[in-house]
């Protein structure tokens, strides 16, 4: 449970922390009376394909060519939000908060989730995620608590899911898609709906990214080896060149660890030269060549990226930048997989 190495990188807020959403606040009228997530209102999915959201926006150098498709459904499970070292509303995050339900949306909702929009509808729960501090108990008390906090964050994710595969799936390919905490959950998720049930062959791909993913965690699901190949399981942790945290070098599992440069899960190398584009500061500004991606066992490895305003960033764990250093590539990727999938 313990990733030291992450600790303000689980933010959720990647690199464009945007501090602006506090202007959005307003716009949420989530009712304070009700403590459980209603996932038959609208106002508890952070993205639906029913209603307006930041996952609907696109990067203006992609605009022109945005070919949306509505045959594939995208169930994504956003990272920590809850940051608040005080944990002011306890070990879980209350699902009627305005400030952290804008702070989502204008966040990992636009910055991570808007990546899927092309592949498929986007469909993503509010819950009552697990604080950040989850991840570090310091106590025995600690632990109970934070265990007991996944488990109610868990229960709503799987409530959302199951709400949706009865509501709105109508039979339509899934991918999902996850990072961080969401991850978390959402391995948990794919093992429960998918590993080795009827609707495994409804999965496209599921891209587990921010926290290990164990080879062995699944049964019947495969790990991707190729940039085509759907039904199977991608994953990656995203690190300065020659770095390890403690916490990997002490992990007793090999992670699964899928290159989101080339698609290989053996030991490839990628320059900067194949990325064709991350977003990072500016969402309307595609950065080419600004990360590079080695697969380095448990991890992916690159030079410090390479971005306006890099003098600042100075840490060695880029788990925040996990997806918007490759955004193009993976947004290319999942179309491929799609069509892929269609094929067959």
């Amino acid at each position: 449970m313990k990733y030291p190495g992450i600790v303000c990188l689980l933010i959720g807020c990647l690199f464009a922390c945007n501090n602006g959403y506090h202007k959005y606040v307003s716009r949420y009228t989530l009712p304070e009376t009700v403590s459980t997530p209603d996932y038959s209102n609208m106002e508890y999915w952070a993205a639906h394909p029913y209603k307006k959201d930041p996952s609907d926006s696109i990067p203006k150098p992609l605009r022109k060519n945005y070919q949306p498709d509505s045959t594939v459904d995208v169930f994504f499970i956003h990272p920590t939000t809850y940051t608040d070292d005080a944990r002011p509303f306890g070990w879980n995050a209350p699902i009627y908060n305005a400030d952290l339900a804008a702070k989502t949306d204008y966040s990992t909702i636009l910055y991570q989730a808007s990546i899927f929009n092309e592949a498929g509808r986007i469909f993503a729960p509010r819950y009552r995620q697990a604080s950040l501090s989850s991840y570090f108990p310091v106590t025995a008390a600690d632990t109970v608590a934070a265990l007991a906090a996944f488990e109610l964050a868990y229960a709503d994710v799987k409530a959302a899911f199951s709400y949706y595969l009865q509501h709105y799936n109508k039979g339509r390919a899934i991918i999902i898609a996850t990072h961080s905490q969401g991850t978390t959950h959402g391995k948990r998720l794919v093992k429960e709906f998918f590993d080795g049930t009827a609707l495994q062959q409804k999965l496209v791909a599921a891209y587990l990214v921010g926290i290990p993913v164990e080879e062995n965690w699944f049964t019947h699901i495969t790990t991707c080896s190729t940039a085509a190949q759907t039904g199977c399981v991608l994953s990656w942790r995203t690190f300065k060149e020659g770095y390890k945290p403690d916490y990997v070098l002490n992990e007793k599992e090999k992670a699964i660890v899928t290159n989101p440069l080339t698609w290989s899960n053996s030991d490839t190398v990628a320059s900067r030269k194949k990325n064709k584009g991350g977003v990072v500061t500016n969402f309307n500004q595609l950065v080419k060549k600004v990360a590079a991606a080695r697969n380095a066992g448990d991890v992916i490895w690159t030079h410090k990226p390479r971005f306006f305003g890099n003098i600042f960033f100075t840490t060695k764990n880029y788990h925040i930048g996990d997806y918007n250093l490759y955004y193009l590539s993976v947004r290319e990727n999942v179309k491929e997989r799609v069509a892929a999938y269609k094929k067959k």
